[in-house]
């Protein structure tokens, strides 16, 4: 049986004798703990050469709580372009996975971009290839391609129209219907695509190796123990197809059950009257919202959703940036210019 949409409900109450999911959230290296500065004296030493060589750090909202701390500007992946595009800073430190930094220098090709460490790439992004990406299109000529932003410059390059998940919704919607639409990477956000708009997308299999674990039975497990909560799901999610159909026949509240960006959830929380939420994304969203909503409860639905990829930049990493000027993100100049149309096409509607 399908169990996302399956003969059984299953956000009642956890059968008798069902054993509560059991989780462990990866351990983290207290800045100063390995006989280094003490975290104190690298953030004045960051904060420092910031101002000195006129800077901005931006963060990713699943990044880990210290760098959040440091960040001028914390975001989803929308938002941070749209700072490093406004910022009149000559550096963008760019603290999250490799291809937000690449995005990052398509949208500031004058700007120098940093990231602390190269090797913070992304299961999604990986998932294709340029060359993948050609053989698609021409096994599909005439179509239009929608590239979620996780993904590489170089795929970016080769699509119509870039896309986030707070977004993809209103580009989706706002290409005509009797054009053929490719969406790619995420096979999760391109379902939630297809029943939100009804259009008969083709749908690249990739996924991101931390949302797609989050599925319906973890969902299940966190709503009986706090059914009055308020769900919020990140639509990269295993569980998002199952969420909207368990809402739509009445297992889930319509109005306390919402698919939602990061920032989405963030600007959700702030409005709402309600005190609890269930967050159903990587674990580092919760720092901020505990932090800008005292007074409110937020438990992740699934504890060990981490990213390690996300958790390789640390305090440690960022001040050696800032010291040494290392990593800069480097793109060819025709890569910037392909891969900018796209990005440019999806903020003309956003």
């Amino acid at each position: 049986m399908d169990e996302s949409k399956g003969d059984v409900h299953l956000f009642g109450p956890r059968p008798a004798g069902q054993e509560e999911g059991s989780a462990s959230v990866g351990s983290q290296v207290t800045p100063g703990s390995n006989g280094g500065p003490p975290l104190a004296e690298m953030v004045a030493e960051i904060l420092r050469l910031k101002e000195e060589q006129n800077a901005v750090i931006l963060a990713h909202n699943y990044q880990i709580p210290a760098i959040q701390d440091l960040a001028d500007f914390v975001g989803d992946s929308l938002g941070l372009s749209r700072q490093a595009e406004e910022t009149d800073a000559e550096t963008i430190v760019f603290c999250g996975v490799h291809f937000m930094a690449e995005t990052a220098k398509i949208l500031c090709p004058e700007k120098r971009v940093l990231i602390p460490d190269p090797a913070a790439g992304c299961s999604l992004a990986d998932s294709i290839d340029v060359d993948s990406v050609r053989a698609w299109k021409a096994a599909h000529p005439g179509a239009l391609l929608v590239v979620y932003v996780n993904c590489s410059a170089e795929v970016k390059a080769e699509a119509d129209y870039c896309c986030t998940s707070a977004n993809a919704l209103k580009v989706i919607q706002a290409i005509p219907e009797d054009r053929q639409v490719l969406f790619a990477p995420d096979m999760f956000l391109g379902e939630y695509l297809r029943e939100k708009t009804g259009r008969a997308l083709t749908v690249w299999m990739g996924e991101c190796h931390v949302h797609a674990a989050i599925g319906p039975r973890d969902v299940q497990r966190m709503w009986s123990e706090k059914p009055d909560a308020d769900l919020l799901v990140h639509p990269e999610c295993g569980c998002v197809s199952s969420v909207m159909w368990h809402a739509a026949i009445g297992d889930l509240p319509e109005n306390r059950t919402q698919i939602l960006s990061t920032q989405g959830m963030i600007n959700v929380v702030a409005e709402s009257e309600s005190k609890e939420f269930l967050v159903a994304t990587e674990t580092g969203i919760l720092h901020q919202l505990r932090k800008l909503n005292h007074g409110k409860r937020f438990f992740p639905v699934k504890e060990d959703a981490e990213c390690s990829y996300m958790k390789m930049i640390t305090v440690e990493k960022l001040l050696r940036t800032m010291r040494e000027g290392v990593y800069e993100v480097v793109l060819a100049p025709e890569i910037i210019e392909r891969a900018r149309l796209s990005i440019e096409r999806m903020m003309a509607i956003v």
